[in-house]
């Protein structure tokens, strides 16, 4: 065995034109994972489905192959390491989402940042990286406190149900608006086409297709508008946040535009609120169906917030997949590896990888002193890390801490209402009390 990859050593792997896939969705024989009603299965046999996967020698290729549709379901821990680190390999242009962008929505909205490649991904991630000083993401974790505050202040007065609407979506959406120097009037109508623009992440049962983001384009345009008039007005009049230093910065004669602010702030709300919206869902049902580990926690919350809150990502994994292209011809591994031929794309589970039994010892397991925990949750490093980690590890952190410090009895009532996906473990709603 050899212990990087995780493979038999006995030289190259023929992925061959083979099938592809088994008759239907259960785990009886090869998982279909472009049928939605794999989706659709309760997630321990998904789970179990993957496992399966993790030991097979090759990835298995998903879709018509002979016919160049389809692709390399990379599930393991290292290959997705190794897709990730190799972005001169495994590139992200024309889309890391499935179906791909077509041409003409990248031309109207602009290419977001994770579907870029070097050296356009390198120049705009540059100008973003700058703007965000130290200055801006000490008032940001300021902030974060007060809103976390605030709404647990909202939940003692009002009492709410839903742990989604009233706590869990409203922390990182007011976070990331403050941030950005959103005014407060136009919040709740951005708020509403953030919700449009995702509502199609799942799975339409009556048409057996994925639901795919991007779908709701004409709420993505008029949160664009929105936005860019937002940017325009502070070249005129500049103010102490985001969008000023992003549309005034000047890093090596590169600023954005108004279409390259608007495409950034969609990326940072549909993807940071929605993203950590979904941890913070997760992890208070997890404390919750875990009472162990909920005490663990209580009993040190400052020395185990950090460590509970790595591992709420890892084991709930908000985002389920990106997918990748090949530039050239590429032995996954190394030198006898599969062959993945260029062209060809490759989908990078990130859930999967995050239970990699040569990784992490009893993976399924929910475990807030794992250590260590080199988790994907955040992607699997290289240059499309997730530029907002250390935001959402600080949201996540602070919002736990005020909930159980004022309402040590809180928790979940019920299991999570989930959107079946295969972009997103999203949470629609999760009753909760005090």
């Amino acid at each position: 065995m050899d212990t990087t990859t995780g493979r038999p050593a006995s030289g190259r792997v023929s992925l061959g034109p083979g099938p592809a896939a088994g008759p239907g969705p259960a785990t009886g024989g090869t998982p279909d994972l472009a049928d939605p009603d794999f989706w659709q299965l309760p997630a321990p046999t998904r789970a179990a489905a993957f496992a399966e996967l993790r030991r097979r020698p090759a990835p298995l290729y998903v879709g018509d192959r002979a016919g160049g549709r389809g692709y390399h379901a990379l599930v393991r821990h290292a290959d997705v390491v190794e897709a990730s680190r190799t972005p001169a390999v495994f590139r992200s242009a024309p889309g890391v989402t499935t179906p791909e962008p077509p041409r003409w929505v990248r031309a109207l909205f602009g290419d977001s940042m994770v579907n870029l490649d070097d050296p356009r991904h390198a120049q705009l991630r540059r100008v973003i990286s700058r703007a965000f000083t130290p200055r801006l993401l000490a008032k940001a974790e300021d902030d974060i406190r007060h809103v976390a505050a605030r709404l647990v202040d909202t939940v003692e007065r009002d009492r709410p149900e839903d742990f989604v609407t009233a706590v869990a979506a409203e922390l990182p959406f007011q976070v990331i608006c403050n941030m950005m120097g959103i005014p407060e009037r136009p919040r709740r109508a951005i708020l509403d086409q953030v919700n449009h623009a995702s509502e199609h992440t799942g799975v339409a049962r009556p048409l057996r297709r994925l639901r795919v983001p991007g779908r709701g384009l004409a709420a993505l345009a008029r949160m664009q508008l929105m936005v860019a008039a937002i940017g325009r007005s502070r070249r005129r009049a500049p103010a102490d946040d985001l969008i000023t230093a992003l549309v005034t910065a000047d890093v090596d004669g590169r600023r954005l535009t108004g279409r390259e602010l608007g495409a950034f702030f969609s990326l940072l709300l549909v993807a940071g609120v929605e993203t950590t919206r979904n941890a913070l869902a997760h992890g208070l049902h997890l404390l919750t169906a875990h009472p162990d580990q909920r005490a663990l926690l209580l009993d040190d919350l400052d020395g185990r917030l950090g460590g509970a809150v790595d591992e709420m990502v890892r084991h709930a994994t908000p985002i389920i997949q990106f997918r990748r292209t090949l530039a050239v011809d590429h032995e996954l591994g190394g030198p006898g590896g599969p062959l993945l031929r260029a062209g060809e794309k490759a989908v990078l589970f990130f859930g999967s990888a995050n239970r990699d039994e040569t990784v992490f010892a009893d993976p399924d397991a929910f475990d807030i002193t794992r250590t260590p925990n080199p988790h994907l949750g955040f992607g699997g490093g290289g240059p499309h890390y997730c530029l907002g980690a250390h935001l959402a590890r600080q949201e996540m952190k602070v919002l736990f801490r005020e909930l159980f410090t004022r309402l040590p009895g809180l928790r979940s009532v019920g299991g999570p209402d989930l959107v079946p996906s295969s972009f997103d473990n999203r949470v629609r709603s999760l009753r909760f009390t005090f």
